[in-house]
């Protein structure tokens, strides 16, 4: 399993489990175009709208925090299964809610199964993956994920296009932003099909002890390789007879976490301390905010999601030839560049009558150019590469473990991003939030540059060995 002459057994099983990519991306774009629809359907605060946004993220946070362990227990694919059912359970129940608290609930569902499916899918297709494409494959998520957040925004503008208003009623009575949401059904029952179709990860089985199992697995992921050589070899990288377990995250001598563990937390916080989610959840309040139309707001998620989605591309050609490091340098730069530039216009925009930012027509096309060349730089860089070094850069026997730690972290960051933006836009003005977002692109250049080992080219028992 160590050519590119393998991609083809390969490909089927990691494009599978990028549909839980997809489906994250699609449950995290979906309520971009709803924020307004949901105020007005529930009577909610702006407090209260802001929590209804980022809920879902705290079910982010326990459904990562938890699918390290159950993919250890259980297998990645036997949880994958069940990410799939909570991603429909959540899509269905989002568009029928009544009111904010039930509306909360099945977002916790989803964002579950999303926090589930973003540890699990890159761990997944890391373990399957030949070493010398392993970040082409591990990046399919990434692509899936930018995908399913253009698919969102894309079926949102439709909608809103077809019925006249967010808010409008529509087909059978229901409004359109009910609609929005029940698109997701058809991705997450294609994802539950596609689980029946690919193996398990041979690695899960070897820590599972059903060496049997994997050597089979292994011979429909690699036919014709020497299936008993690479099962010993990953046998030979894990504590014999030990199963996986939260305590091996820690140094038995100095008893403290290991650094790469610490460095798998912190890059895992500072993908989001740079508030790109900032773009995705609240693209539409945010353009409104500097004085675009609803309509045109949306247009612009659009194009943002179309430039994201090429950006990752991008980055899968060049990930496995120039590196993980030089990628996330590059986009470090750049991000801090463009988000300096969005903070320098929006602090100098003119304020409204109304209390909105009034931007002139050069300064308000100076800020879609920096926010989308800001999108560019994190679609090359930090948006995959960070999913790819959580699936490869842990050794076998902390994989699941830390992949938990990680995801936690992650979904903590992304949620405190998340909820104070509202309140960054009340207090200091989007050119102030902006300003912040360019400090952390700032640092996790530096970061990178000291802390982050380069993993191109390695296979993961290598790692594993150090």
């Amino acid at each position: 399993m160590r050519s590119e002459t393998s991609l083809r057994p390969v490909l089927l099983p990691a494009c599978v489990a990028a549909i839980g990519g997809f489906l994250f991306g699609f449950d995290s774009g979906v309520i971009n175009g709803a924020v307004g629809a949901l105020s007005a359907a529930f009577g909610s605060s702006a407090a209260v709208t802001g929590f209804n946004v980022a809920s879902m993220l705290l079910g982010c946070a326990a459904g990562a925090f938890l699918a390290g362990r159950a993919s250890d227990a259980f297998g990645r694919r036997s949880a994958l299964f069940g990410a799939a059912f909570l991603f429909a359970i959540s899509a269905w129940g989002s568009g029928i809610a009544g009111g904010s608290i039930e509306f909360v609930i099945y977002r916790l569902i989803g964002g579950f199964a999303v926090g589930a499916a973003s540890i699990i899918c890159p761990a997944y297709i890391a373990e399957i993956a030949p070493a010398a494409i392993r970040g082409r494959l591990a990046t399919l998520q990434q692509l899936a994920i930018v995908l399913g957040l253009f698919a969102a925004f894309l079926s949102n503008f439709i909608i809103a296009r077809l019925a006249g208003g967010t808010s409008t009623v529509w087909l059978f009575g229901y409004q359109a932003w009910q609609w929005m949401f029940w698109v997701e059904l058809i991705p997450s029952v294609a994802f539950f099909l596609g689980l029946l179709l690919i193996p398990e990860s041979p690695r899960y089985l070897v820590t599972a002890g059903r060496h049997a199992d994997a050597i089979r697995a292994h011979a429909r992921l690699a036919p014709g390789a020497d299936g008993q050589a690479h099962i010993a070899e990953i046998s030979l990288s894990l504590d014999s007879g030990k199963k996986p377990a939260f305590r091996d995250l820690w140094d038995s001598v100095s008893r403290r976490l290991h650094p790469v563990v610490w460095v798998g937390i912190i890059i895992a916080a500072l993908q989001q301390l740079v508030g790109i989610n900032v773009v995705f959840y609240y693209g539409e309040v945010l353009w409104r905010a500097a004085g675009f139309s609803v309509t045109d707001a949306l247009k612009i998620n659009v194009i943002g999601g179309i430039i994201n989605i090429t950006a990752t591309l991008v980055a899968i050609a060049l990930i496995d030839r120039i590196g993980r490091k030089p990628l996330l340098l590059i986009g470090s730069i750049g991000m801090a560049v463009f988000l300096g530039v969005l903070a320098a216009v929006f602090s100098g925009a003119a304020t409204g009558a109304d209390g909105s930012l009034v931007l002139d027509s050069n300064h308000g096309t100076i800020a879609l150019v920096a926010a989308n060349l800001y999108i560019v730089c994190f679609g090359i860089s930090w948006g995959p590469v960070m999913w790819v070094l959580l699936g490869e850069m842990f050794p076998n026997r902390l994989r699941g473990a830390a992949l938990s730690l990680a995801g936690l972290v992650q979904w903590a960051a992304n949620f405190a991003v998340t909820i104070t933006f509202p309140l960054l836009l009340a207090g200091i003005g989007l050119g102030g939030a902006y300003g912040i977002y360019a400090v952390f692109a700032a640092f996790s250049a530096w970061y990178a540059w000291k802390f982050v080992r380069e993993t191109k080219g390695r296979t993961l028992e290598q790692m594993s060995n150090g």
